[in-house]
């Protein structure tokens, strides 16, 4: 329940409504209410800091490339070792030591094989200095030796049944980003911007509720179901 406009210590959010009022407001394009994205709610009390990204493991890129590198080093080496024993080189070291003789570097082979290498490495780096796991959200952390995290799906669908839980929608759709939550809802009764209303203070709550780092920033927007052709 709302208190009544007018008293004393309270004060009201104003809605932000967006409506289409051109030609095309007629049965085939339905009325919406959208709130602006708001700042986050802040950390409760209590807390021992955020916590940053998670690192990813990154087993699977450096399992193949430690592999790749143990099967050429070691080819390599078995092929100089026979060399040294007075046996022939392997065919396919001849044949590399006879075309990096004899091709220009502005030769077309010579250049893929540079701009593969290239982009091997900077793919490398670029797994090196980056966390991965954009998919897990850190959790406040309110013992320094506890660290946990939340799957972004998991966070999408617990803000959905809350949204679900509001009166007046009749659907709702979450989408989680790392600094936002965008909730599209459909209202088939009550005022769209009574629900909107409603869908703030209840997803704030929520938000607030997953214990996250870095709360995301809501945007909310409701709009009326469609009408059905036919």
């Amino acid at each position: 329940m709302s208190e009544p406009e007018g008293s004393e210590g309270t004060t009201r959010r104003m809605p932000v409504i967006e409506k289409d009022t051109g030609p095309g407001d007629g049965p085939g394009r339905p009325d919406q209410s959208a709130s602006a994205a708001y700042d986050a709610p802040p950390a409760l009390d209590g807390d021992a800091g955020g916590s940053g990204r998670f690192w990813s493991a990154r087993r699977v890129p450096a399992g193949i490339v430690a592999l790749l590198l143990l099967a050429g080093t070691g080819l390599l080496l078995y092929d100089v070792a026979a060399v040294r024993v007075d046996r022939p080189a392997m065919g396919w070291r001849r044949e590399l030591a006879r075309q990096l003789a004899q091709r220009h570097l502005d030769d077309f082979w010579v250049l893929v094989g540079a701009g593969v290498a290239a982009a091997l490495g900077l793919w490398l780096v670029v797994l090196a200095v980056t966390p991965g796991l954009r998919d897990l959200l850190p959790m406040r952390r309110p013992h320094a030796d506890v660290r946990a995290g939340l799957h972004r799906d998991a966070a999408a669908l617990v803000l959905r049944d809350r949204a679900m839980e509001v009166a007046g929608v009749q659907s709702a759709r979450v989408r989680m980003r790392r600094s936002r939550a965008d909730v599209r809802a459909v209202s088939h009764f009550r005022a769209l911007d009574d629900v909107r209303a409603d869908l703030d203070d209840a997803l704030a709550e929520a938000v607030r509720g997953l214990g996250m780092a870095r709360p995301p920033a809501l945007s909310v927007q409701v709009r009326r179901p469609g009408r059905k052709k036919g």
